[in-house]
């Protein structure tokens, strides 16, 4: 199973967002068990796929105020219905990485058994830290067509050439970053197999 735990930055000196956050991360993606508020400015989910997983992590460290960690590992079941209520290795190791993420590269980690995590963990910060460093034109670029657009269709609503939209997507290694998200992602669901006694291709 895979545990996020997000915690905000700096929440002393900045307005409460973990319902905000909660809220939204529930509507966008598929849970085991919700996103929930579980101390102070702290929220914690409960996720069985990996490529969801982390395209939550990517999405959540891109705002730049939160610290992600993501834990994988067995959990003790059943399931509690509130996700605060959970325990088992998953649970701890969330807490290990969001400990971790809060002086981690773009403050991201992820925690588990094995090496496995470790690699994951550097394929994550490398994604989130390249996500974070793009120009703005970059990123009105890539979200186009990571929506669906084509260059052509991104141009067009952009007011550029195409040939100007391949510069800022190749600018912003948009398409060396979705590969590498999406092997990550096929990465933890093989990963977190391994403790849930399931099997994936």
């Amino acid at each position: 199973m895979i545990v996020l735990t997000i915690d905000q930055r700096d929440s002393r000196h900045s307005p409460d967002r973990v319902d905000e956050l909660a809220t939204r991360l529930n509507a966008a993606y598929p849970t085991v068990r919700p996103f929930e508020r579980t101390a102070g400015d702290e929220l914690q989910g409960v996720l069985d796929d990996g490529r969801a997983a982390v395209e939550l992590l990517l999405d959540v460290a891109l705002d730049e105020a939160w610290s992600v960690g993501l834990g994988v590992g067995s959990v003790k079941e059943p399931l509690p219905k509130q996700t605060r209520a959970g325990a088992g290795e998953a649970f701890e190791a969330a807490r290990d990485a969001v400990e971790r993420a809060k002086h981690a590269p773009a403050s991201v980690a992820v925690s588990g058994a094995g090496a496995e995590a470790q690699r994951l963990e550097a394929e994550l910060q490398l994604v989130a830290e390249v996500n974070g460093r793009r120009t703005e034109s970059s990123q009105e670029a890539g979200i186009l067509v990571e929506q669906g657009l084509s260059q052509r269709q991104a141009a067009v609503q952009l007011g550029i050439t195409q040939q100007a939209v391949s510069s800022r997507l190749a600018s912003g290694l948009w398409s060396q970053c979705r590969k590498l998200a999406d092997q990550a992602g096929l990465a933890l669901d093989r990963y977190t197999a391994a403790f849930d006694g399931r099997t994936t291709p």
